[in-house]
């Protein structure tokens, strides 16, 4: 079961004044779920998440609250989790994602399928570069504008298309060639 649940946001705490208490109760499942979608060890989600607002709660005062502060949070995880990747403890690890969720749905062949499904994404998106995985999900998954997306990340415009194009493609590669592997075709 996944420590955070999945509360999305709403424009109201947008708008209201910024305190650390709310940003992290509010937006704490989806810093958790980035990580996840950036590849970091289900062991491992909770410390980084809290890493994660650490450094949230260091920079608060820079951030602009006329600019939306998912891409800013995600900018946070992002360079955590390429921190993370970059540890020589974690490079060798092998992610098979099993068991990866607790699913309300009523049969169990509903539950497999699901899962299946989920285990196949989260297995095409660590086969990503990721810098590509970082627009990727980021664009895709998160529905961030990409010149939003250039800004959090903080790079070129054209160099975020760029990214997204090739993840686009790379991602539908791997879960072509996963599905094949699976039977499903």
């Amino acid at each position: 079961m996944e420590p955070y649940s999945a509360a999305p946001p709403t424009d109201e705490v947008e708008t209201q004044a910024l305190d650390f208490q709310t940003i992290f109760n509010v937006h704490g499942a989806y810093v958790w779920h980035s990580l996840r979608r950036l590849g970091i060890a289900r062991a491992d989600l909770e410390d980084l998440t809290h890493d994660v607002f650490i450094l949230v709660y260091r920079q608060l005062h820079q951030y602009d609250p006329n600019r939306p502060i998912r891409p800013w949070l995600f900018a946070f995880a992002f360079r955590k989790a390429s921190e993370y990747r970059r540890k020589s403890h974690v490079r060798f690890e092998l992610i098979n994602g099993g068991g990866e969720m607790v699913d309300p749905r009523p049969t169990a062949l509903e539950r497999v399928l699901f899962q299946e499904s989920l285990d196949i994404g989260h297995s095409a998106l660590a086969e990503l570069d990721i810098t590509q995985r970082a627009v990727f999900v980021l664009h895709e998954l998160d529905e961030v504008p990409i010149p939003e997306v250039a800004v959090a990340l903080g790079i070129a415009l054209n160099t975020a298309y760029s990214r997204l194009r090739l993840a686009r493609a790379a991602f539908d590669k791997a879960v072509h060639r996963l599905r094949l592997q699976r039977g499903d075709a």
